[in-house]
């Protein structure tokens, strides 16, 4: 790209958000690094930044609620990729996390090496895991049922679950997206269908379920 990538980068520690852009800055051909230190200002630079090559997110800081902090990302720019920057680097928290849509995956103990090349390898279109981790299958049915049905989500339908998940109402939600409450009414409806649950309380509960200790912050 002649213009140089462009990054959000979005972690609540200052000290690891100097890593990650030091890290950014050695790939060379940079255009911008833009930082984010907590969920909210995370979504408005990915709102803002139509053209950003690509976001490092972590799963666990203010306004986020772990994996499905994620997939409200994935909603808002599903073509964006995404990598997931963790501590909580346990196989089943890797493999969820790419099962709903992460290109890559960084552990926080990752060396400058390794964040490097995962970070290129994302950016030529493959897929980041740790080296040396063997992610195995997943072995709760429930989860695994839940993933397909978050995986039959459209882009704006898992866009408003993760709005859902942070507690907004119908009209909040509606007026955020720039649509009529009654879409988002419909939107909620097959939410609720897809997933097998009977209510918005019961469909952000099934989200909790899907991951590590920072999500349940928001449940």
């Amino acid at each position: 790209m002649p213009s140089g990538y462009s990054f959000v980068i979005a972690d609540d520690h200052p000290l690891f958000r100097g890593a990650l852009r030091e890290a950014l800055a050695g790939i060379g051909n940079v255009a911008a690094i833009h930082e984010a230190g907590d969920f909210e200002s995370a979504k408005a630079l990915v709102v803002a930044n139509e053209d950003v090559d690509l976001v490092l997110l972590d799963l666990s800081m203010p306004g986020a609620s772990g994996l499905s902090g994620l997939i409200s990302l994935r909603g808002i720019h599903p073509a964006v990729p995404l990598i997931v920057v963790s501590a909580h680097d346990d196989p089943a928290t890797i493999r969820r996390a790419l099962d709903l849509g992460a290109s890559g995956f960084i552990s926080k103990s990752a060396s400058m090496e390794e964040i490097r090349n995962a970070v290129q390898s994302v950016l030529a279109g493959d897929i980041a895991a740790p080296v040396g981790v063997d992610l195995g299958v997943e072995r709760d049915p429930e989860i695994s049922d839940l993933i397909k049905r978050l995986q039959a989500l459209t882009p704006q339908q898992t866009r408003v679950l993760g709005m859902l998940a942070e507690g907004l109402l119908n009209k909040q939600i509606a007026y955020e997206l720039g649509v009529s409450e009654a879409t988002i009414k419909a939107h909620v409806s097959a939410i609720l269908q897809k997933l097998g649950v009977d209510s918005r309380t019961q469909a952000v509960i099934l989200l909790s379920k899907i991951g590590t200790d920072p999500l349940q912050a928001n449940s």
